[in-house]
């Protein structure tokens, strides 16, 4: 998206304190963080060539110079990786992408998992297919198609933070993995538009965006509270699809035998009944 590059090297500068690199903080700043010239003279790139990178304005940018950047900027491995996907995006233009499908074997596979809910999320977190239980679960089936989006869940549901006792968490977290997917599809169909319209209607999501932290939500631990089932404690797996790039398996795994397992299988039972 425009403005990401230097979106992103502002943020992550504001983060670092000059004592932080050996450099002597001179006093009262303007702004927090290292100044772009402190970036340039550290990473050893003119102030020139700093300040039209973070204007996205400069040349196609080296590997070495994004290293050198990342270090000085302290970055993690997935920031690391997003700087350099977001400094030398895709090219514009050529054959729109679609919208996905899953393919009715990905359907199979859910189905087969019927003691573990899980579904397929697209790039936009939009839920693209589901199996049983996680329908019993979430209730995906009975959503108009635009509400099957976990963001928007999250932040425009009104049950949403009845939904997650640990809202704060889930709600960044969720933002982290958007910015992260935005970042590695700049061209994705409608999410631009899903952006604008969460930053309109949600103030949390707004904030949540401009902080412009980056995650990949493989893995982790999620509770739900749910109207029948009651508070669930949720580990969950995430899976990427070789064949599907745009496609992620995401499949809830409580221990066998754990309070939440046995919730589930009641769940499950009660779906099945149709009540």
């Amino acid at each position: 998206m425009d403005g990401d590059l230097g979106d992103f090297l502002r943020s992550r500068r504001a983060r670092i304190q000059p004592e932080e690199v050996g450099l002597p903080s001179h006093g009262r700043r303007r702004v927090p963080g290292l100044r772009r010239e402190e970036v340039a003279q550290l990473a050893g790139v003119s102030v020139d060539y700093y300040v039209r990178l973070e204007q996205g304005r400069g040349p196609s940018v080296s590997d070495a110079v994004l290293d050198a950047i990342a270090r000085v900027l302290r970055m993690n491995e997935t920031e690391h990786a997003y700087l350099r996907t977001v400094a030398r995006p895709p090219k514009k233009g050529g054959r729109r992408r679609s919208a996905p499908r899953v393919r009715p074997g990905i359907q199979l596979l859910l189905d087969s998992m019927d003691r573990t809910p899980a579904f397929v999320l697209g790039p936009r977190m939009d839920v693209l297919a589901w199996n049983a239980l996680a329908d019993a679960l979430s209730g995906f089936s009975r959503m108009a198609p635009a509400r099957r989006n976990i963001v928007r869940q999250v932040f425009l549901d009104p049950d949403g933070r009845d939904l997650y006792p640990d809202w704060a968490a889930v709600a960044a977290q969720t933002v982290a993995h958007l910015r992260l997917n935005a970042g590695a599809r700049p061209d994705e169909p409608g999410l631009r538009e899903l952006v604008g319209e969460l930053s309109l209607k949600s103030e949390d999501f707004r904030r949540l965006w401009a902080d412009h932290q980056v995650k990949a939500c493989m893995y982790g631990v999620k509770r739900v509270r749910h109207p029948v089932a009651g508070l669930l404690t949720l580990p969950y797996e995430s899976l990427s699809l070789p064949s599907e790039p745009d496609q992620t398996i995401v499949a809830y795994t409580p221990e066998p035998g754990s309070e939440t397992a046995e919730r589930l299988a009641l769940l499950g039972s009660w779906a099945s009944t149709g009540a």
